[in-house]
């Protein structure tokens, strides 16, 4: 397609909106006292090219399939982002002065409170990964036209996790992503590295394979002419990285240190009379909206069933890793937008297993974990598909901040971690997830799932596929035995009772590797005639609260927890919680007690106490003193 220059008149209206944003910002800042009008001023002209040209969306539907996508990366620049669509016309401008208030959705930083606001930004570096998944699913499973655009700012390009973002976006040719970057030179405390050194980021994406582009940033023209060649640019994405200053157009502010983060105060009225005196045509001027293209088809990601039932034997050993791929094929057959991401584990977590349904629904995110957790975020917005990501459990600590802000987001991904506990055996400590129960139970609205067989952990996938929030899946490495029937019915909360009689003396919790060693606890301790009571939580969170207080009560209040992860944060500490008003029961947590080494499984669960016989030997102590 060829470029058309818009009418001298077109151009000076959106230079009008872009000063119209700045006044709208200066306001809203000053009413809440607080915010950051000078990071809004240098992407003004950017924002009005945006949402007044270039972009094709529904004023009364935001999140519609078909609207293009925008994601706000530098989220403290979020009053220009209300007054956009507020000038669009979703809501009276006079709302804008409502600007972080207790009682207004208007936030310091984006949230989904907002019905025109898809992901929560702010936390700066995540946006990009977020906009690739939604360009992803756009080009590959809706394959439609609508287009994704994400704004970042020059300090938080800084983040590794805009680099791991820029190599999956050009790796999978997202030519219907499009990035800003706003080099506005200044970053909070001083200036950024590379300053105005714009050849050096047209170097680097470049490199990245992007189709690279250096633009005056305020000059209206020539964004949008960038903004043409990105969405005709094919087979790679585009970068639109444009010089800015900070405080544009704020006199004795622009481009000056030292205003990062606060309202101009005083000058405030002095800067509003000057930016009023650049409008050419007023401010009462029709608000030119393109319409989406409507291509986008009907998704249903309800109900999601296994299509076939477990069916293992009683006793086989399977590990639950396994279970976990077995389970992902099979949603995925019952449910074409069931999709699985991995980082270069797919054959240890055996993701890899539904690209027997569909190799196209297995997206690989390769070592990169940041931007594979930011990535699912992004491919299930606007519930496009229902995302499952697997790796070794313990790296996703290394995304806990993506995963939070997935929270705030009101994400519904699916994590399966793999390789937990010190079951893994001569790998070593790094490999060793003994965290991630406490990371995935501290994030709110969370359900972690920790199931202890093949049966169980089919029924968790099938759960957590229609469960809102974050899901944690917990999966071990070693092979355990099958303890459940294919039939065995589970629920979010309920805990299994494994083993019991009428004259238990102790309430065995345990989970994974550790149920079946508390198993093996309570059929030793039979033999000298002490009974014990097994239970299998199947979740952490939530806990099955009146479960473990009317079972306690009956095994004479002894509760011992045992679990492959340490004591902080973990299963112990989750039962504690659940029993933390009753007085009268006591609980024995044993655990992982210290950074442990390599070694063949048992050795470890031995050494640690957590095998059979040494659970036997401490719950025997246990209830005789």
């Amino acid at each position: 397609m060829n470029y058309h220059k818009p009418e001298a008149k077109s151009i000076a209206k959106l230079e009008d909106l872009a000063n119209i944003l700045r006044i709208h910002s200066i306001k809203a800042t000053q009413a809440s006292k607080s915010g950051h009008p000078t990071s809004c001023a240098s992407i003004a002209e950017i924002m009005s090219v945006l949402f007044f040209h270039t972009m094709r969306y529904k004023i009364k539907d935001p999140r519609d399939p078909n609207s293009d996508r925008f994601i706000l990366s530098k989220g403290h620049a979020a009053p220009i982002l209300y007054a956009a669509w507020a000038e669009a016309g979703l809501f009276s401008t006079e709302d804008l002065l409502n600007l972080r208030k207790f009682d207004s959705d208007l936030e310091g930083h984006p949230t989904p409170r907002l019905n025109f606001i898809d992901v929560a930004t702010g936390s700066l570096g995540q946006g990009l990964s977020v906009a690739a998944g939604m360009a992803y699913v756009g080009k590959y499973y809706d394959k439609a036209s609508y287009r994704t655009y994400c704004l970042i700012g020059d300090g938080e390009s800084m983040e590794g996790s805009i680099w791991e973002a820029l190599h999956f976006s050009s790796n999978y040719n997202l030519d219907n992503l499009c990035v800003i970057i706003d080099v506005n030179r200044l970053g909070q405390s001083e200036p950024t590295s590379l300053q105005h050194n714009m050849e050096v980021y047209r170097k680097r994406l470049e490199a990245f394979g992007f189709n690279a582009l250096v633009v005056d940033g305020h000059d209206v023209e020539e964004l949008v002419k960038a903004f043409h060649e990105a969405e005709n640019t094919k087979d790679r994405p585009t970068a639109i990285i444009a010089k800015t200053f900070k405080g544009k157009n704020f006199a004795n502010i622009e481009d000056k240190d030292n205003w990062h983060g606060k309202p101009i105060g005083g000058t405030s009225e002095n800067v509003i009379e000057q930016l009023k005196s650049l409008l050419k045509n007023g401010t009462t001027f029709e608000r030119t909206i393109q319409k989406p293209i409507e291509d986008a088809p009907n998704v249903n990601i309800k109900n999601i069933k296994l299509d076939t039932p477990p069916s293992y034997k009683l006793g086989e050993e399977v590990a639950t890793r396994l279970a976990y791929g077995t389970a992902l094929a099979k949603v995925a057959k019952n449910n074409s937008r069931v999709i699985a991401f991995d980082g270069d584990t797919k054959n240890s977590t055996f993701a890899e297993k539904i690209k027997a349904i569909d190799p196209k629904r297995f997206i690989e995110g390769y070592i990169a974990e940041q931007n594979l957790v930011g990535v699912a975020i992004g491919a299930v917005c606007r519930d496009r598909t229902v995302a499952f990501v697997s790796a070794f459990a313990a790296f996703f600590t290394r995304s806990f901040d993506q995963i939070r802000m997935g929270a705030i987001s009101q994400t519904n991904v699916n994590f399966v971690g793999s390789h937990c506990g010190v079951s893994i055996g001569e790998d070593g400590p790094s490999q060793m997830a003994l965290e991630d129960l406490a990371m995935f139970r501290s994030i709110p609205g969370s359900t972690v799932f920790y199931p202890s067989d093949a049966v169980a952990t089919e029924r968790a996938v099938e759960l957590s596929a229609n469960t809102k929030g974050i899901c944690f899946i917990r999966t071990s490495r070693p092979n355990t035995p099958v303890i459940y029937n294919n039939d065995e019915v589970f629920n979010v909360g309920k805990a299994k009772i494994v083993r019991s009689s009428n004259d238990d003396q102790a309430l065995l919790i345990s989970a994974g590797v550790t149920l079946h060693e508390a198993i093996k606890a309570a059929d030793i301790l039979a033999k000298f005639g002490i009974n014990v009571r097994v239970m299998d939580p199947f979740t952490i969170k939530p806990i099955d609260q009146q479960a473990i207080i009317e079972n306690s009560i009956q095994t004479k209040g002894r509760i011992v927890t045992i679990e492959d992860h340490y004591p902080e944060g973990g299963l112990g500490e989750a039962v504690l919680s659940a029993i933390s008003e009753h007085p009268k029961l006591i609980l024995k947590k044993l655990a992982v007690k210290e950074v442990p080494r390599s070694g063949k499984p048992d050795e470890l669960l031995n050494y640690f106490g957590l095998n059979g016989s040494s659970i036997a030997k401490q719950t025997e102590d246990f209830i005789k003193n």
